[in-house]
């Protein structure tokens, strides 16, 4: 097996070779390249000291990135290559860091410091493929399985528990039993990792091939309770509903798996119906209703996205459409649709259209999309002419107002919204002259 690799890296262990050094690429890239994926990294692992790492690549620029944990960072051609000591590491002393970092001479000391078996293999050009711990037999197994004792590994780093989840939907691989069992003795633990850290994971998860397979994985290893425990309570929730063939939990999964990948759509895919089992009522025929289950759904989505460290623009967003996902289009009107592209904003309208897509696919056929295309053609077609849709469109303002003798207050605010309303209904009459007339006849009544 030969692995192409960038020609930085191959002058990053010559060089290494030539001091008498070992070098090898090790990791994800590793993994990757054998996936046939393109790697994001090129990590580097090497026998030899960070401080002599820093002598021996002086020509270039070099970074002490951690030289306590042994990483050294070295630029060729703009391109940042991490070079990382051997190591093993003594005693995780809070489920995240260890104690102490120890330089080893020994490769295979090192490799077995990792996680996965999959992540856990070197290669450089003179010995090819170092696979001590059986990385190649598990990605023909398509398995996610821990180097040694997995309750160790998952002790040693809780986020490693949802490591293993998110390899598992990039991968499409499935969890080892031993780590599965492992994942869920611990998974309580997970609490202890940082917000940021689990929303970066999550992200991941969310954005991969495979976001259901995540999911539930979550669900399954208990972790889910931990990370989104609003979510878990949408398991085996039964909806009662005609319109629905799945409980609240595998209809999420399966909207989910019908969008695309773009993480605001995703997120409201897997929070839109969020507020259903808080809003669950069931009438005297014995169907289940969830009236106002949108809204509810929104102030829960604002806490849970809050508690995980999102920024403020993908909360706002994410609550628009969790908000607006039940918007209906039975008779819509091109004054309709300007009023809803001013709640939703412009940047999130097309996003809505495919969340209630999504939505209606993962609920009991039959599908019908027609309404939903019907309004996303005459939102193209409003957004496309640029017609006046907000006060800030109108060809007057509250100084114009002023001017015609309207006292500044509320009442200037009130005829700017009815002038909107008339634009809105009739985009040409959008004209200054127009709007002061009307304005006029709206001030004496």
């Amino acid at each position: 097996m030969q692995i192409e690799m960038p020609k930085e890296v191959n002058i990053i262990l010559n060089i290494l070779d030539y001091y008498k050094y070992e070098g090898y690429i090790v990791g994800g890239c590793v993994r990757d390249s054998i996936l046939g994926r393109n790697p994001n990294d090129w990590d580097i692992c090497t026998n030899c000291t960070p401080h002599r790492v820093m002598e021996i690549f002086s020509r270039f620029k070099v970074i002490p990135t951690g030289l306590k944990h042994g990483t050294v960072t070295v630029v060729i051609d703009d391109k940042h290559f991490e070079i990382t000591t051997y190591r093993v590491e003594k005693e995780y002393i809070d489920g995240r860091r260890p104690k102490e970092v120890k330089f080893t001479s020994s490769l295979k000391a090192d490799l077995k410091r990792r996680d996965f078996t999959i992540n856990a293999m070197a290669y450089n050009l003179q010995n090819g493929l170092i696979d001590y711990y059986g990385g190649i037999r598990d990605i023909a197994d398509k398995k996610i399985k821990c180097v040694g004792d997995p309750f160790e590994r998952f002790s040693e780093d809780y986020l490693r528990m949802l490591r293993a989840v998110r390899f598992c939907a990039q991968l499409d691989y499935n969890l080892d039993v031993q780590a599965f069992k492992a994942i869920k003795n611990l998974s309580k633990n997970i609490v202890n990792i940082s917000s940021e850290r689990v929303r970066e994971e999550l992200n991941k998860i969310l954005l991969s091939d495979n976001p259901a397979k995540g999911l539930e994985l979550l669900n399954e290893t208990n972790l889910l309770k931990f990370i989104i425990p609003e979510l878990q309570r949408c398991v085996d929730f039964e909806q009662k509903n005609p319109y629905h063939d799945k409980d609240v939990f595998m209809h999420t999964l399966c909207v989910l798996e019908n969008t695309e990948k773009d993480l605001v759509l995703r997120l409201a895919a897997l929070l839109h119906d969020i507020g259903k089992p808080q809003c669950f009522s069931i009438d005297k025929r014995n169907i289940g209703h969830f009236y106002k289950h949108h809204l509810k759904g929104k102030d829960i989505t604002e806490d849970i996205l809050k508690k995980l460290k999102y920024d403020n623009k993908t909360i706002e967003s994410v609550k628009i459409l969790v908000k607006e996902h039940m918007s209906k289009f039975n008779n819509v009107t091109p004054k309709g649709v300007k009023r809803l592209i001013n709640r939703v904003g412009a940047e999130n309208i097309d996003r809505l259209f495919k969340l209630q897509i999504a939505d209606i696919l993962g609920s009991k056929p039959p599908h019908d999309f027609s309404n939903i295309q019907n309004a996303k053609e005459l939102c193209e077609k409003v957004l496309n002419e640029k017609q006046p849709m907000t006060i800030k469109d109108l060809d007057i303002n509250g100084y114009d107002l002023i001017e015609l003798g309207i006292p500044p207050g509320k009442e200037i605010g009130i005829i700017l919204n009815k002038l909107l309303d008339i634009v809105l209904d009739n985009p040409i009459l959008n004209k200054k002259e127009v709007l002061i007339e009307k304005a006029g006849k709206l001030y004496k009544k």
